[in-house]
């Protein structure tokens, strides 16, 4: 005769599953803060770049056209600026026209690029991304290299005039649009287009999870930023696994732990503790460079990397390798909440 449980063994099962959630979740902050002060901070960028090959770099993209998101400041400024001084042609994707403009017209003095453009577009409203890759599509221009790289922590509950948590509307549903949209343009640069997405070392701390918007439990944004982090690695994959035969390159990477205004304002603590020991935004934009210079052969679509190599996206014991199962509901959820047709 079968015993059934009683409330008590309930009890017990339920508390030693919280106790191993939350041993689980100390490891994962205790090894990424070991691992990244070892591997994140300027100095080790300065270590490993001893041994980058300077010839990387030298590969012309003069009129190829690169679209760089959140490229007002920061990483995404050196990218932009990095890009269109090898003559490239670049859409900074910005949400701010203010200092779109002053970015555009710092980049084009410094470079000498005249073809530098602005594209407003508020990353987190589904209506604004689907009106800028309208009126892109429209000039049916091949796109080479799309740099996702707009990103948020926002450590309040914040919901958007559509209804999103803002964090998920710019990190995950932003990017995931984006690119989703974008590939017709990338098709007609294959087969040298490329999607760069820019995620963080915060994924190390976060499991992928299908509570997209943070609906359970009190809000942490430091917390849904790393599952949204995750989220874009796990989709790297998937969109490299759907897209491997239309010449598109797809590649999420770590730009490291670096100095810049998104930083100092969203971790002010963070950033003050390692004063002098992060990378500057150059520093940070290296491997997104690096990215989208190699020939597509040296390269791993769905790979992601740091620091001009391929690097490990789970660490060890942390117990989230085996989470990216759930990438395909979370795509059909991304889907439809963005109402793309399938």
């Amino acid at each position: 005769m079968q015993m059934q449980p009683t409330t008590a063994h309930i009890q017990i099962k339920i508390s030693i599953r919280a106790v191993t959630m939350f041993l689980l979740k100390t490891w994962r902050a205790t090894a990424f803060g070991v691992y990244g002060y070892l591997n994140f901070t300027k100095a080790a960028y300065l270590e490993r770049s001893k041994q980058f090959n300077p010839e990387d770099m030298k590969t012309s993209i003069e009129g190829k056209n690169c679209i760089v998101t959140g490229a007002n400041s920061g990483i995404g400024l050196a990218m932009a600026e990095s890009l269109a001084s090898r003559g490239a042609n670049v859409y900074m994707v910005c949400r701010n026209k203010e200092r779109g403009e002053n970015a555009r017209s710092k980049i084009q003095s410094v470079t000498g690029n005249q073809n530098v453009y602005l594209e407003v577009c508020d990353l987190s409203s589904v209506n604004e991304i689907k009106s800028f890759t309208s009126r892109l599509s429209s000039k049916d221009v091949p796109i080479n290299v799309l740099v996702n790289n707009a990103g948020l922590l926002e450590h309040n509950r914040v919901t958007t005039s559509e209804g999103y948590e803002l964090n998920f509307a710019v990190n995950v549903l932003g990017t995931y649009m984006m690119t989703e949209l974008m590939l017709p343009l990338l098709e007609k640069a294959a087969p040298d287009a490329r999607v760069i997405t820019v995620s963080s070392g915060g994924m190390y701390t976060a499991p992928l999870n299908k509570d997209l918007q943070y609906s359970s439990g009190k809000f942490d944004g430091v917390e849904q930023y790393g599952r949204n982090k995750r989220v874009q690695v796990a989709m790297t994959e998937k969109w490299a696994e759907m897209h491997k035969d239309k010449g598109i390159g797809f590649y999420s990477m770590h730009p490291g732990w670096a100095e810049t205004p998104g930083v100092a304002k969203s971790l002010p603590a963070f950033s003050k503790s390692l004063s002098g020991k992060l990378r500057s935004s150059e520093e940070g934009a290296d491997t997104v460079i690096w990215l989208a210079l190699q020939p597509k052969e040296k390269l791993v679509s769905g790979a992601f990397y740091f620091d001009r190599a391929e690097a490990p996206k789970h660490l060890k014991f942390a117990g989230t390798g085996g989470s990216h199962a759930a990438i395909d509901s979370i795509v059909d959820d991304l889907r439809s909440l963005s109402a793309l047709s399938s």
